[in-house]
């Protein structure tokens, strides 16, 4: 290449890179983005999904950036500082409950719990049926039984001196006989751990029938309604950030050893089949349009987001810099060295 066909060059490649910094400016490059994005539409009018991707890619992104990306340690220290400031944000003490969730929603959710009448069985035999709750109701019965042997029974409140006959009585017979009363404790408990079962039977029998949905429902919205007027702060205090944090870090733990479950890559492949499976022939914009994607909306992200940072770029010359880059080795080319040259 001559002296003056390198010139030529370097001079048209100046005069390119201005072009180009010049179309990516201002209302230019809005104009220029909003037609590409109807160029694109256009064509993901009829590009279909399966063209452009596969499940397995789709998977192959999920593990590598879901699964198996490594997080940083500073990530659970923000998100433990962001937590917080949203527990102290001001608007927690201006904000209530029903302001979040409105009684309808509420009424709502409550309905559609209401409805899985086979779970609410199960819950309450499952509960009924625990050796816990069994070992409580045989407190409470065996208590209750006590107490109304020797102080709240009709005979012991109507006729003077007998209730203090039979304590006396129950002393007595302790300090004759040591141990009397942990023997009919453990007797008494005894007869009761094997009466419960039918006694809780007849009990869940009883609940099943009792628990209606009208009944069930008003005691629910009665509680809601005690708490719907209260903000958030109120039905936060108490809940300091120490708290908070270590909710915060347990999550997080979860999440780390719950992302590399079998469970969670049977579910993400299940949720990513079913979507390929209804989209995979079908155009893009059908997918686009379900998941509300539009021209206008992709726009507004242009103009609230991608505009500020290629203006940020420009002014740190990056966009300048990035075009020499990208142009340079076209205007030394051999190509351009033999149209200059001829």
């Amino acid at each position: 290449m001559t002296e003056g066909s390198r010139d030529l060059a370097a001079e048209l490649l100046e005069l390119h890179v201005k072009h180009e910094l010049a179309s990516l400016k201002g209302k230019k490059l809005r104009t220029f983005v909003e037609k590409e994005v109807k160029e694109i539409w256009s064509y993901a009018d009829t590009i279909t999904l399966n063209r452009i991707s596969s499940a397995d890619q789709i998977m192959g992104v999920i593990r590598r950036i879901v699964v198996n990306m490594e997080l940083d340690p500073g990530i659970l220290e923000l998100a433990g500082e962001l937590a917080a400031e949203v527990l102290n944000a001001p608007a927690n003490a201006e904000t209530t409950l029903g302001d979040i969730l409105s009684r309808d929603q509420a009424a709502a959710f409550i309905e559609e719990a209401l409805s899985l009448r086979h779970h609410r069985e199960r819950f309450i035999g499952e509960i009924m049926s625990h050796p816990v709750y069994q070992e409580l109701i045989a407190n409470v019965v065996y208590h209750g039984v006590v107490n109304y042997l020797y102080e709240d029974n009709l005979i012991t409140k109507n006729v003077p001196g007998v209730g203090s006959v039979m304590k006396f009585g129950k002393k007595w017979a302790n300090k004759a006989v040591p141990g009397l009363d942990e023997a009919f404790e453990r007797k008494f408990k005894a007869w009761l751990s094997d009466s419960l079962p039918t006694l809780i039977s007849k009990s869940e029998q009883f609940l099943h029938k009792a628990l209606t949905d009208d009944e069930l429902r008003d005691s629910i919205m009665a509680g809601w309604m005690t708490v719907e007027d209260r903000t958030i702060a109120s039905l936060t205090e108490g809940f300091g950030e120490l708290e908070l944090k270590e909710f915060v870090t347990l999550g997080f733990e979860f999440w780390l050893s719950f992302r590399t479950t079998p469970y969670f890559d049977a579910c993400c492949e299940a949720v990513v089949n079913h979507l390929f499976a209804h989209y995979g022939e079908r155009p893009l914009v059908d997918l686009l349009n379900d998941v509300g994607v539009t021209q206008e909306v992709v726009m507004a992200e242009v103009d609230g987001i991608a505009l500020p940072i290629v203006e940020v770029l420009r002014e740190e010359g990056y966009l300048e810099a990035a075009l020499r880059r990208h142009l340079a080795p076209f205007y030394k080319s051999a190509a351009v060295k033999k149209a200059l040259a001829g």
